[in-house]
């Protein structure tokens, strides 16, 4: 079976295949001098994203130290995505995220699995399950989401959530494991925080 059989059919295998290793290990060449750049060298991160990334919409932007299994191969960016510190894929498969989605720090995507089963865990077997985070999503700090999970457009995860199942569209989750809080409503459009007014010519 090829390499991209393997890691994207959903099925098990064994991660710890000579052949993986060492396609894995010049994936993630790149990322390492990313995490070595200057704030002062933004041409530089853009051409590097671009080089370690499965896909760089326009103007997005991760705060170094950037984590990846495979240095980002398997991480699709939408446009106008950022990420700050710390944020962590396992892209063992592919994570798609969507157009103005932001994370916070120490944020974890993670799309590798091992079976439950202690003889196939002995042997190191695996199996990933891609994310889809939507559009114009929030990911608060230090949330985590799962193999397999979706997430729908516009969508806010609370701070330290830990995301299992999919959650829909337009909506306030939080919690561990994350539940749907609320709706996002009209309520929304008048405070940005408790009772803290939005300006109306903000959203004009």
């Amino acid at each position: 079976m090829d390499l991209k059989h393997q890691l994207h059919d959903q099925q098990i295998y064994f991660p710890n295949d000579p052949a993986i290793l060492k396609t894995q290990v010049q994936a993630q060449l790149p990322m390492y001098e990313y995490n070595r750049t200057l704030p002062t060298e933004g041409a530089k991160r853009q051409q590097l994203l671009k080089k370690m990334l499965g896909r760089v919409g326009k103007d997005c932007f991760l705060e170094p130290p950037f984590h990846a299994n495979w240095g980002g191969r398997h991480v699709m960016l939408g446009d106008g995505v950022y990420a700050n510190f710390n944020l962590t894929v396992v892209d063992d498969t592919y994570v798609y995220i969507g157009d103005r989605t932001m994370m916070g720090p120490n944020v974890t995507l993670a799309s590798a699995n091992h079976p439950i089963l202690p003889e196939l865990r002995r042997q190191g077997a695996q199996y990933n399950l891609p994310i889809h985070i939507g559009k114009n999503c929030w990911l608060g700090a230090g949330v985590i989401v799962v193999p397999g999970v979706t997430i729908g457009d516009n969508t806010v995860v609370g701070a330290g959530a830990v995301v299992t199942k999919d959650l829909p569209a337009n909506v306030v989750a939080v919690g561990i494991p994350a539940r749907v809080q609320r709706p996002i409503n009209d309520h929304d459009r008048k405070y940005y925080h408790g009772q803290r007014k939005i300006d109306p010519k903000l959203l004009s």
